[in-house]
């Protein structure tokens, strides 16, 4: 567990917040003026709030930036009588939005974050007010969704390895370790940027997951895809139209490995048709990460308009 003050020599500077609405100690970070337009990152496996920390930075100066760690990740809590399916962590968010009474959210949402956020959406369209997909899928009811997830799932160096572990009953004790290999998983995943590799940074990414009931979270979400435990939120008809009228934007690194923009972005176009999409070459699944500058500069630039 990471202490609630911890920065990482002040690389994570926020200060943190807690709540218990959604059933257990949620961390997160609420950044800039508390009349601004509110963002709300959401993050994905196997990182925290950290991954935005240069984004929470630059939009905290005009935006109000909340940022929550879902539950086993980060500095919240790991409940070891919870499960860690898609469907618990919508909920959670559900919970978490209402306690702290947003609205008008902009949704940033990386891996995960990306099912977790549109879950919210289907649920409560009337919060959401432009949609930012970085890497992150947009299910959201379309037709070929489970055509297009088997097709990656099946070229994906990650996703294979889960369905291997899980075949061979080694994913929870692999997974318990991730403390020690966090650096192995993001490569797997398609992490480019070796330039950020610093001992803080890989104790950022590592810290939560000191001992294997730390590593609840992460192995939750991995087993929930090996078992098929995920389910993804339906809009009813309402919640689409909805949801399909609001502002968004595509940021995909090319070189993602997890998650391949030919699978993935024409989910958010057909969700989307006149949004803009951006393409970044030799980026890789940690678009945050291997790219910040120009990640951040795109999202400030549609927050503009």
């Amino acid at each position: 567990m990471i202490r609630p003050d911890e920065s990482f020599g002040g690389a994570y500077p926020f200060a943190p917040h807690f709540t218990d609405a959604p059933g257990f100690a949620m961390h997160y970070v609420d950044e800039g003026p508390r009349d601004g337009e509110i963002v709300l990152c959401l993050h994905g496996e196997p990182t925290w709030g950290f991954l935005f920390r240069h984004l929470t930075r630059a939009l905290a100066k005009t935006h109000r930036v909340i940022v929550p760690d879902h539950m086993g990740f980060g500095k919240s809590a790991t409940p070891p009588d919870r499960t860690y399916w898609l469907h618990d962590h919508i909920d959670n968010l559900e919970r978490f939005v209402v306690a702290l009474d947003l609205d008008n959210v902009t949704l940033v949402m990386h891996d995960f974050g990306g099912p977790v956020g549109m879950g919210l959406a289907a649920r409560r369209p009337g919060l959401v007010r432009r949609v930012v997909s970085a890497n992150g899928p947009t299910p959201f009811g379309q037709q070929d969704l489970l055509e297009r997830l088997s097709a990656n799932i099946a070229v994906s160096p990650w996703f294979q390895w889960i369905l291997a572990a899980e075949r061979e009953g080694r994913l929870e004790a692999v997974l318990g370790r991730l403390g020690d290999d966090i650096l192995s998983v993001l490569d797997l995943n398609g992490f480019e940027n070796r330039n950020v590799v610093s001992d803080v940074w890989l104790a950022a990414y590592g810290a939560h997951f000191e001992t294997p009931a730390d590593c609840l979270g992460a192995i939750g979400w991995a087993k929930g895809v090996a078992i098929g435990a995920h389910r993804f939120e339906t809009p009813d008809p309402a919640a689409e139209r909805a949801v399909r009228s609001r502002p968004a934007l595509a940021i995909w690194g090319e070189a993602d490995r997890t998650l391949r923009s030919e699978q993935f972005l024409p989910l958010f176009a057909e969700l989307f048709p006149s949004a803009p999409i951006h393409r970044l070459p030799a980026v890789g699944h940690y678009c945050f990460e291997d790219a910040p500058d120009a990640v951040t500069a795109l999202i400030c630039g549609f927050l503009r308009e």
